[in-house]
């Protein structure tokens, strides 16, 4: 079982930037792809950027192209996500996953990010 926390999440006005960390403990057998996924009030959950278990691809979502960067340190079982010019339809729950987002894998509690215009 792995666990997942984050935390970076708040309340920032309209383009501005924050940083979201998720660390990663528990019984990893091997490493595996990560991502961050967001959930806003009434929507459904989607995925916003994720990272190949080498760190070598990354994908974006078409929203948060040019805004958004993940990495991720394989040596402290963490990943983050840069998030610059935020915009109020980027207000959400933040959300790490470990695993391949088309495969099960194990989530984060989630973090708040809220937008202000």
């Amino acid at each position: 079982q792995v666990q997942l926390v984050e935390s970076g999440g708040g309340l920032v006005q309209a383009g501005g930037s924050l940083r979201l960390s998720c660390a990663a403990s528990g019984s990893m057998y091997s490493i595996n792809a990560m991502g961050w996924y967001r959930q806003a009030p009434g929507k459904q959950r989607e995925l916003v950027a994720g990272i190949s278990s080498s760190g070598g691809a990354t994908y974006y979502a078409d929203s948060v192209k040019g805004r958004f960067a993940i990495s991720r340190d394989n040596a402290k079982n963490t990943v983050s996500l840069q998030m610059n010019s935020l915009k109020p339809e980027d207000t959400a729950v933040y959300y790490c996953k470990w695993g391949n987002p088309t495969a099960l894998g194990y989530w984060g509690q989630g973090t708040q990010v809220t937008v202000s215009s």
